[in-house]
């Protein structure tokens, strides 16, 4: 069964229109130290539905997978558990699904050519679900490992989904109007040598300290995040380009229907809310 990327980014909108009437609710995450990595605590609930997502995030793992953890489901008005669902595989989804959503709304030329750099599970999921839900067809990838990335690339292609392997960040992105970073890197991974109407997804940090996306970029773009109140913390694309919060918009700000579409390039930066997994969660539950 092919998972229905749109359906989830459909739930996720409503979710977050749920929390602007005040009916979805989720603190900022807990975050403790571990060794080689952080234990992420996240709960989130409706008036159905209540969550929590534990996970680790140890980004030097080799042999294990870089995220692991659960997420358990309750009925909110009862507590009765409902689910315990795999947090790395709702992760990735729900993630995807987020940068479709604000593809959806903001991308200038959402058709592609498509530039992924990474060839973890984030780019399995990516590629997925704007090849579902926007119809790229010109899909690159780019990742450290050449080996990796043509392993992801052959995954692909058993699903009817064709990408193209390529070494150098630089050509991938020349002509690129949509871009995807999905790695682990604490410094930028592209140069800023790119259209002049380009969408970039920044996904894979989550630290004020690391940046996939060059400053130089990030300063000239039209800025948008997922949870304004996380991305300030964590955000470290924005952070580090010292932006000034008042041109960020969130994507819950972004209309539904017909959005005026930025003019330049766009960034939009996600770092992962618990509402997300509620969403996701309840589909799951369908």
């Amino acid at each position: 069964m092919v998972f229905d990327y749109f359906a989830l980014s459909e739930a996720i909108a409503e979710v977050l229109r749920a929390r602007q009437a005040g009916r979805a609710f989720a603190p900022e995450r807990l975050a403790v130290p571990v060794p080689g990595g952080v234990l992420l605590a996240m709960p989130a609930a409706d008036e159905a539905v209540a969550i929590v997502k534990n996970i680790t995030v140890h980004p030097g793992n080799r042999e294990h997978p870089v995220i692991q953890g659960e997420v358990l489901v309750v009925a909110a008005a009862t507590g009765e558990k409902l689910a315990v669902l795999d947090a790395k595989e709702l992760t990735a989804r729900r993630t995807a699904a987020v940068s479709l959503l604000a593809a959806r709304r903001l991308a200038p030329r959402p058709a592609g050519p498509l530039c992924v750099i990474g060839a973890g599970a984030q780019a399995k999921t990516h590629i997925e679900a704007f090849r579902q839900g926007l119809g790229v067809r010109d899909i690159r990838l780019v990742s450290r490992s050449r080996p990796r990335a043509e392993a992801l690339a052959a995954a692909l292609a058993g699903q009817g989904i064709a990408v193209r392997v390529l070494d150098e960040a630089a050509e991938a992105v020349a002509d690129a109007s949509l871009i995807v970073t999905v790695t682990t890197s604490p410094e930028p991974v592209f140069p800023d040598a790119v259209p002049a109407d380009v969408f970039v997804a920044a996904v894979g940090s989550f630290t004020p300290h690391a940046a996939e996306v060059p400053a130089s970029l990030v300063s000239r773009a039209a800025l948008f995040v997922d949870d304004m109140a996380s991305a300030r913390v964590e955000a470290g694309d924005f952070l580090r380009a010292g932006v000034d919060w008042a041109t960020v918009t969130a994507l819950e700000d972004v209309p539904d229907a017909a959005p005026k579409q930025p003019s330049g390039p766009v960034v939009f930066k996600t770092v992962g809310h618990a509402l997300f997994d509620l969403a996701a969660a309840k589909l799951a539950c369908r």
